[in-house]
């Protein structure tokens, strides 16, 4: 990148270094990069007495929500899964690629010491907050263990490694690969915020490709949320000082500030993508904080020459010093580079029957619209290729959830001559947990044609969620700890696993074995 090449820019302030998901170092001594480290660990003082923020998503008496699905387990992960290499380093554990026994899943596993307390309390508040987001953008987590000396994240794997890592290859990026990126992860900061999530760390190291190809063409995901908190408008300050020194926002420097640390951060990515080097640059951390207070961005080296005004305009307004003069994610997003520069929005296309299939998914039983939120969520990102196009397309504003105006304009666009009259009463059944909208993995199991949720592999995987036991058979108890809402009482929770077993307990025993699982997911009813 041609901005620091000292030994001594790599190295972190202190010992209080979250890890990223995927922290992979790179061993190459000569290649440039902003420092792969947090700010001093007073923030973990802080933590620990005021506990941490989490978010909150109020699902309905009958709905089916996202989280539930993740589960928390104990016990030993390498009886379910087979290690593999490590794929990443940090201060405090690593990530290591595994593969499922007997669903043959390739995950990444992320482990942390239960030896360490302080940064332990920062892992689980990751899996909280990771529990609570469902977005193209974000990282999936499936499942945790945890034994008596390790917890560990079992995550979606991401082959196309760091953006950091694409961005020292290349040196910098066009302007067109540069939207292409930029517009990935402004929909993500965008969803986040509106769920209640500042991230509070964003930097090139915490997104992930899906893959090895194109950066132009290729998906972004942000991942590490060890630092991420709970804010939204109406809200106190936060005050913890967190973050990586090239790209963190005045105000967290200062220890008074809001979600809109998040998109100074995203301003230093955009220039970091466009030149090579952030704009904020010292020999120490001091004068790195210094210029960071002060804000001043220079567009005077040679590579600016050939950057359109467009660009630079955006880098301004979201590098502002007064985060109430900043640009939101949603503004930037509406930004004259990002529409311009960036890939536009493929036009909305559905398969034949697109309709249908979401007005039957409605009539589905309980058991069978989560059995189809599980396999939509842990089928590959090629499987759901497709549909994730088209739920992005859908998405006008791009904050990560369908309303009913989207999806309106979406069949308008793909050319439907009559928009169906029951279009509400089809939004309210694909629309699980009752928030007024529809969310990705609503969207994704509502859409799923039989040919993806029929395949083997994806049954076993659901049937699995449910069988928490593993003895081959789907009791009333599992039945109701896997659909049962917070808050109702397990007598409800056994109530409605009593009629859920009855419509697909063929023998009569009282409990789902595989293949009354597999009959009841058989059934027509969708095309």
């Amino acid at each position: 990148m041609g901005c620091c090449t000292s030994n001594e820019h790599r190295k972190g302030l202190d010992d209080g270094t979250p890890m990223s998901a995927y922290d992979e170092k790179s061993s190459n001594g000569s290649k440039c990069s902003p420092k792969r480290h947090g700010l001093p660990a007073l923030a973990v003082a802080a933590s620990k007495t005021t506990g941490p923020q989490l978010p909150h998503r109020t699902v309905r008496g009958e709905g089916i929500g996202h989280a539930r699905f993740i589960h928390e387990k104990t016990g030993k992960i390498w009886e379910s899964y087979n290690f593999d290499r490590k794929i990443g380093q940090g201060a405090y554990g690593h990530v290591r690629k595994a593969r499922h026994k007997e669903q043959s899943q390739v995950r990444a596993i992320k482990t942390m010491a239960k030896s360490q307390k302080v940064n332990l309390e920062r892992f689980r508040k990751e899996i909280a907050i990771m529990k609570m987001t469902d977005h193209p953008g974000i990282v999936k987590l499936f499942e945790t263990f945890e034994d008596t000396r390790n917890v560990y994240l079992v995550m979606e794997i991401c082959l196309g490694g760091e953006l950091f890592d694409r961005i020292v290859t290349a040196g910098h990026f066009s302007e067109a690969c540069a939207a292409a990126v930029l517009q990935q992860i402004l929909r993500s900061v965008f969803y986040l915020h509106e769920s209640g999530i500042v991230h509070r760390d964003l930097k090139p190291e915490n997104f992930l490709l899906l893959n090895k190809g194109r950066i132009d063409t290729n998906v972004v995901k942000i991942i590490d949320f060890g630092l991420s908190s709970h804010w939204s408008p109406g809200d106190e300050l936060l005050h913890t000082k967190v973050g990586t020194p090239y790209y963190v926002a005045p105000q967290v420097l200062d220890g008074e500030y809001d979600n809109m640390c998040d998109l100074w951060s995203c301003g230093v990515i955009m220039y970091v993508m466009l030149a090579g080097c952030p704009p904020f640059k010292g020999k120490t951390d001091a004068e790195v904080f210094f210029k960071v207070r002060a804000g001043l961005v220079s567009f005077e080296k040679d590579v600016w020459l050939h950057i359109s005004n467009d660009a630079k305009n955006l880098i301004k307004n979201l590098l502002k010093l007064k985060p109430e003069e900043r640009y939101t994610a949603q503004q930037a997003l509406g930004h004259k580079w990002i529409k311009e520069s960036a890939p536009s929005t493929l036009r909305v296309s559905f398969r034949p029957g697109f309709v249908e299939d979401l007005r039957a998914f409605r009539s589905e039983n309980k058991l069978k619209k989560a059995a189809l939120h599980i396999i939509s969520g842990r089928l590959s990102e090629e499987r759901i290729k497709g549909l994730r196009d088209t739920f992005v397309s859908l998405d006008d504003n791009g904050d990560g959830l369908l309303t009913l105006d989207e999806l309106k304009g979406g069949l308008q666009q793909s050319g439907l001559q009559e928009i169906p009259e029951d279009l509400q009463i089809i939004m309210d059944g694909i629309d699980a947990d009752g928030s007024g909208s529809i969310d990705y993995s609503e969207f994704l199991a509502a859409s799923l044609d039989r040919n993806s949720y029929l395949q083997d592999d994806a049954l076993r995987a659901a049937f699995s969620v449910f069988d928490m036991d593993g003895n081959g058979f789907i009791s009333r108890a599992e039945i109701s700890k896997v659909l049962s809402v917070d808050g109702v009482s397990e007598a409800i929770g056994l109530e409605n696993a009593d009629a859920v077993i009855a419509a697909v307990d063929t023998d009569g025993d009282g409990q789902i074995n595989f293949m009354e699982f597999m009959a009841m997911m058989q059934r027509e009813g969708r095309t």
